[in-house]
């Protein structure tokens, strides 16, 4: 049997709705809003998941608490993402973050659509393979550190890409007929799928509105994950060519938090990474991380980790 009639087949779940022709959401969530749960969908140890849409059934307004990529294997796909309409063709695919609201018209049975569930916590494992100054990275950021709660969509059409194209079968086919390697081959696909899509920006037909506000702090954050270690405000503004004041006051608007409060939360990941993953002396993870004063540095760590850096990295090892 070829994929294509794999995916044909009807599952229980479609079978169920054939008889019923509604959505269970206690499927999804245990939520009164109906935010999608990834943790409802696969276990804690997962981090990408690939499911079959199901087809038969209107699909109501909803969010999710992960990053989700609507792919079109066969058919087509009608739906409404942020108050748009878009019709999905075969081959072409929907970004969506944790954000945005979007409502699915019922598939026919030969809407075969495959929905990619990623994690949030997936893209600390690729961010850094990712080129900084570009649309899809941007989106990946704001998703990633969650604070301006944009909706935001990416429409790629990328039918006649082949290398998206391979990739994305290759993950279908590890996740439905699973190897021994197939974690470990889902996540460097879905790496190399991101950095395919940054090369074919040129095929994006749409994305969710980004406010000023918005593209700032996506800047602010791009700052600090670069330049964590001499970041300053000042500097920040200067690049930004906004005043001190006013900037400061759009990313705590935005965020809730200070630049001061964003940077020191960057530094002190970084510093339980370094003191989890190496064995630089403290001395050194803290000149690494922009503490030049180490008894400052051991006070505000312990007051985020609950251990000083040694007691941390006693208990790592």
């Amino acid at each position: 049997m070829d994929l294509l009639q794999e995916l044909m087949q009807i599952t229980e779940e479609e079978q169920a709705i054939l008889q019923k022709q509604e959505v269970k959401q206690e499927l999804y969530t245990s939520k009164e809003q109906f935010i999608i749960e990834i943790d409802k969908l696969l276990s804690r140890d997962q981090m990408i998941m690939v499911r079959k849409h199901t087809r038969f059934v209107d699909f109501p307004l909803h969010k999710h608490d992960y990053i989700e990529l609507n792919y079109v294997y066969h058919g087509q796909l009608h739906q409404t993402v942020g108050g748009k309409q878009i019709t999905l063709q075969q081959g072409e695919l929907l970004l969506l973050n944790q954000h945005i609201e979007h409502e699915i018209e019922a598939c026919a049975n030969e809407d075969i659509i495959i929905n990619f569930l990623i994690r949030m916590e997936f893209f600390d494992f690729i961010f850094s393979y990712i080129a900084a100054e570009n649309i899809v990275s941007n989106f990946l950021l704001n998703s990633l550190y969650n604070h301006t709660h944009n909706g935001q969509f990416l429409y790629f059409k990328v039918a006649e890409v082949t290398e998206i194209q391979e990739l994305l079968h290759k993950m279908i086919r590890e996740i439905l007929q699973p190897s021994l390697f197939s974690e470990s081959a889902i996540k460097l696909y879905m790496g190399l799928f991101m950095i395919e899509l940054i090369k074919h920006t040129d095929k994006l037909q749409h994305q969710g509105e980004l406010s000023r506000r918005h593209t700032l702090v996506v800047e602010t954050f791009q700052y600090i994950e670069e330049h964590f270690r001499e970041a300053s405000l000042s500097e920040l503004a200067r690049q930004l060519n906004q005043t001190h004041y006013g900037l400061s006051k759009q990313i705590k608007k935005a965020t809730g938090h200070t630049f001061k409060e964003l940077l020191q939360e960057k530094r002190l990941d970084k510093a339980k990474e370094l003191l989890e993953g190496t064995n630089l002396p403290i001395a050194s993870v803290a000149e690494q991380t922009g503490y030049d004063n180490i008894s400052y540095f051991y006070r505000i760590f312990k007051s985020k980790y609950g251990q000083t850096p040694k007691e941390l990295r006693d208990h790592a090892k």
